[in-house]
């Protein structure tokens, strides 16, 4: 298998290498190829990368460019994990909408906009460059906001499936809870991306019993304290919210804390040049410990799992029974999965995956709290994307006013001036 990394010079990519090494028996890659235009990351990157495998005796070849034509041309599947702007434009996201009294956050409210408007034509650009040189590749986006860029890829006809790494993190904290293998819990995980709830927690597959209640009624001190949320919450929604609820349950009071701590851009560029001083470090032939605090964590098993099921290499049989399928979370179009939105929304739901792609189970009902949310966020979505698409100053201020967290005109035009303002190298219409 070539598999090709575009954003090779992340210092996530050591996590996917030490998953590649680790689950070759699941992704027998060939050849791994990183792609990314920091020419002085990508060979620090590529550096560790060949010394992981070789330490664990993984028979790949790593070959690191920037040319993305050369770099995906023959690749089996293409994973995208990008950042337009880098560092230094998430910290510009999570600071200017504090400035008009809104979260500041990468992914959530003005910034994830900000964000989308960046990202969704270099993607774009690139998927357009991978169906030139791969046209059978699948692409694995794991670039944020997953749920928009994977919804702009779907829409101009690409194979893409989205991932996040979230569910694999609440399976595996789950699994360890009720003393189980990880694999034995199959999760009711329904919503958007960033925006989803833990509807069910099932031992043994997706028919199997569910525990939530029992998890709730035995740790739920210990999730209100993680989620940073009351109990009473926890006991009134009887489910199990993604973190990223709070930015919508507790707004306020997160934007007052957010503006008396650095942001995390701050913290994680300091995080990644203490990084890449040790990926130079050539005794180093592991990942570093360092590198479990800059997220991403399980994101390797899971990337390789999806890819493994979308090649048709992870034999044995699962989720559905057929041979090299399995069931997992990923962000797909919706096809009626949740019946109060359309079809061609993207949900970040279970799926069995294969090598036709991934077809969503049936979801349980899902109540009025969730899908009253869920309804709003994709009609921003829907906004977003178009402002991504197309441009203009009007298209993104009815994407703000649109979203949840903003919704108020002056907000929105405040909002508005900023974007523009802090992002107009990276808009080509601005």
């Amino acid at each position: 298998m070539r598999i090709a990394v575009v954003g090779g010079g992340s210092t996530y990519t050591p996590e996917l290498i030490d998953g590649f090494a680790r689950l070759r028996d699941t992704l027998p890659v060939r050849e791994l190829v990183l792609i990314d235009p920091a020419a002085d990351r990508l060979e620090l990157v590529a550096g560790l990368a060949r010394r992981i495998f070789a330490a664990q005796d993984h028979p790949a070849t790593v070959t690191a460019t920037s040319d993305v034509d050369l770099g995906t041309a023959g690749a089996d599947a293409v994973l995208l994990q990008l950042r337009v702007g880098g560092q230094a434009a998430r910290h510009k996201d999570e600071t200017w909408p504090l400035e008009c009294g809104c979260v500041g956050q990468e992914t959530t409210g003005a910034g994830g906009l900000a964000k989308a408007l960046r990202t969704v034509p270099v993607v774009l650009d690139i998927a357009e460059r991978v169906r030139r040189t791969s046209p059978d590749a699948w692409i694995i986006d794991f670039t944020n906001p997953v749920g928009i860029v994977t919804r702009a890829l779907l829409q101009a006809g690409h194979k893409a499936l989205g991932l996040c790494n979230m569910a694999i993190n609440l399976q595996r904290k789950f699994a360890g809870l009720l003393g189980v293998a990880p694999e034995e819990v199959h999760l009711d995980h329904y919503g958007l991306n960033h925006l989803t709830w833990e509807l069910g927690v099932r031992i043994g597959g997706p028919d199997g019993t569910d525990v939530l209640p029992r998890l709730l009624d035995e740790h739920a001190d210990a999730f209100a304290l993680q989620l940073r949320m009351p109990r009473r919450v926890l006991d009134t929604l009887g489910v199990f919210p993604s973190y990223y609820l709070r930015y919508f349950y507790a707004h306020d009071e997160t934007v007052e804390e957010l503006r008396t701590k650095p942001s995390r851009a701050e913290e994680v560029a300091e995080m990644e040049r203490e990084l890449l001083k040790m990926y130079g470090d050539p005794a180093l032939t592991r990942k570093p410990d360092l590198l479990g605090k800059r997220g991403g964590a399980f994101y390797s098993e899971a990337a390789v799992a999806l890819a493994a099921a979308l090649l048709g290499t992870s034999g044995g049989q699962q989720g559905d029974g057929s041979p090299g399928s399995s069931v997992q979370v990923v962000n797909v179009r919706n096809e009626g999965t949740l019946p109060f939105l359309r079809d061609d929304a993207v949900v970040e739901v279970p799926a069995r995956v294969g090598r036709e792609g991934a077809v969503p189970l049936s979801a349980p009902a899902v109540g009025p709290v969730q899908a009253g949310l869920i309804s709003h966020v994709t009609a921003y979505e829907d906004l977003a994307l178009d402002a991504a698409l197309h441009g203009g100053r009007e298209r993104v201020f009815k994407a703000l006013l649109a979203h949840p967290l903003i919704g108020q005109y002056d907000r929105a035009e405040a909002l508005t001036d900023r974007l523009l303002a802090h992002n107009r190298e990276y808009l080509a219409w601005a």
